[in-house]
């Protein structure tokens, strides 16, 4: 039987989504292959794998796997990787190497960073672990370590400002990022493992140890007033204990911004107090919670000298930067959240073609209408159509709620928490209504200013017209003008189209024309 799924369609793909659809419908294709990308990264605290389906502009992870090793938990004091700590390194490499098979990825990496590179009997380990992974393992300087957690923030977000510190377990790395550049970056031993063996498990200790070291740092005085990309284990646990606190409506790390006030309150807090008696203790891993004290500790010292403005989790660093620094600039240039939003549209949509045809359409009601932006930029505009069409596979009862749940939490980069409310709410009214609500929708509202939330219903009351009209097909709305004129919303329909006109879609041109603040009316082409 011949397949007409619109999915496999020719020329509906392009760019990643187009590499992606030709590598999965490879005959006799077992795995990944060729274009699949895994990097091991060989840390002070933990050996982490995560695979990558392509090496892209917003690559989608396949899989991803930690062992909490602790390779750097003795080497301050001792000047040595701890037997134990490089027996289960080695034994996590074998393991990682078994399933880089299992799934033929095209290509591996290995990064080793501050514990080896710091370790007396770190080229002893060095040779037993290429053994393990059977790949050459680079061991990177902390000059090294800051550029590429430099190009992970730049890989992560839109346009950043300001310096990123990057907190492991054996070092702190900060860099400043500006205009899609990375600065100078500078590496001290203050991870948190590195930090709890100098001081021997002393707060006060570790205090003064913290403090000689960051007034050497002119990347420091660089924060004044500026953003500071935290990047690290510890500090996205410490993010994680914040929202469980303030009872947070997003689950999710990256982009989460906080004033450093804010910050500076919380991190004292978890430097004073006994943690174990906290209900959200639970979110943080065990072989985690003795480097909290201490995270928290370098976060607050970091805050007291350079006063940043604002402090915000990144979930991207070294690994995001290896992919980064592979591409071409154009590449480099290109929006990670249109990438993202571009791929979901090709492959969950019922005609991926109908995105642009919606943008154009949306387009020309916003312009006609005059309205301000209240911040919202067109990349945004262009992101949420998009989108608009993800959830049509589910029932019809539940299509808002489950795309809200999946853009509010998906792997999206280059875009904030602001930004990712507006982008959720937006379909969940497109498919719910626009007078619908849930216990989740009404969380994600509490994130969004009212005009954005205004924007929200607007951009779903003109999807819910759009889709009525076209059925999500491409090539109708293009024969169909809407758009503001004298006081009235006017739609435009060819004379072969005039049927499409119904009562629900007329009640619809009328709840948008509300909003709009305007009659409705309906002509001929």
């Amino acid at each position: 039987m011949e397949n007409h799924s619109p999915i496999q369609a020719p020329g509906l793909f392009h760019g990643e989504a187009a590499a992606r659809a030709e590598v999965l419908n490879a005959p006799g294709r077992l795995g990944l292959g060729d274009g699949s990308l895994a990097i091991v990264d060989i840390g002070s605290n933990s050996v982490r794998l995560v695979v990558y389906e392509m090496v892209a502009r917003a690559p989608a992870q396949v899989f991803n796997e930690k062992e909490m090793a602790g390779l750097g938990r003795q080497v301050a004091s001792t000047g040595r990787l701890a037997t134990d700590a490089m027996e289960k390194a080695v034994a996590a490499l074998m393991r990682f190497r078994i399933l880089c098979e299992a799934m033929n990825v095209g290509a591996i990496r290995v990064i080793a960073t501050a514990a080896a590179r710091y370790a007396s009997n770190g080229p002893e380990f060095i040779a037993r672990a290429e053994e393990a992974i059977g790949q050459p393992i680079e061991l990177i300087s902390g000059d090294r370590e800051a550029e590429l957690s430099g190009l992970g923030i730049l890989s992560g977000f839109d346009n950043p400002d300001g310096v990123v510190g990057d907190l492991g377990g054996g070092s702190l790395e900060l860099i400043s990022v500006a205009g899609g550049k990375t600065g100078r970056g500078a590496s001290v031993p203050l991870g948190g493992l590195a930090l709890l063996d100098r001081s021997k498990n002393s707060l006060r200790q570790a205090e003064k140890i913290v403090k000689d070291e960051l007034d050497k740092l002119p990347q420091v005085a660089a924060m004044r007033g500026r953003d500071f990309y935290a990047v690290g284990g510890t500090w996205r646990a410490l993010a994680t204990l914040h929202q469980h606190q303030v009872n947070y409506p997003l689950n999710v790390m990256h982009g989460y911004a906080l004033s450093a006030r804010d910050v500076a309150d919380f991190v004292k807090l978890v430097e004073k107090a006994d943690l174990t008696g906290l209900d959200s203790i639970d979110s943080v891993s065990s072989a985690r919670r003795p480097l909290l004290a201490y995270g928290a500790l370098v976060l607050d010292e970091l805050i007291k000298r350079g006063r940043p403005r604002s402090i915000i989790i990144s979930a991207q660093g070294v690994r995001e930067g290896l992919l980064h620094e592979q591409l071409s600039p154009a590449e480099r240039a290109a929006d990670p959240l249109l990438r993202s939003a571009r791929d979901y549209n090709h492959l969950r949509a019922r005609d991926p073609r109908h995105a642009d045809d919606l943008i154009a359409w949306s387009r020309t009601i916003l312009e006609s209408a005059g309205l301000p932006t209240h911040g919202l930029s067109e990349r945004m505009i262009e992101a949420v159509c998009l989108l608009s069409d993800i959830g049509w596979r589910a029932h019809p009862d539940y299509r808002g709620e489950q795309s809200m749940n999946v853009i509010a939490h998906a792997y999206f980069t280059g875009v904030d928490h602001v930004e990712r409310a507006f982008l959720a709410l937006s379909i969940f009214h497109r498919y719910a209504g626009l007078k619908s609500s849930s216990a989740a929708a009404a969380a994600l509202r509490s994130l969004l200013p009212p005009p954005i939330l205004e924007r929200a219903l607007l951009l779903a009351a003109i999807f819910r017209v759009a889709y009525l009209l076209s059925a999500g097909m491409a090539g109708l709305l293009p024969r169909m003008q809407a758009s503001c004129v004298d006081g009235r919303l006017v739609l435009r329909l060819p004379e072969d189209l005039r049927q499409l006109a119904s009562e629900r879609v007329i009640g619809r041109l009328k709840q948008l024309a509300k909003l709009l603040g305007r009659e409705h009316e309906i002509a001929r082409l």
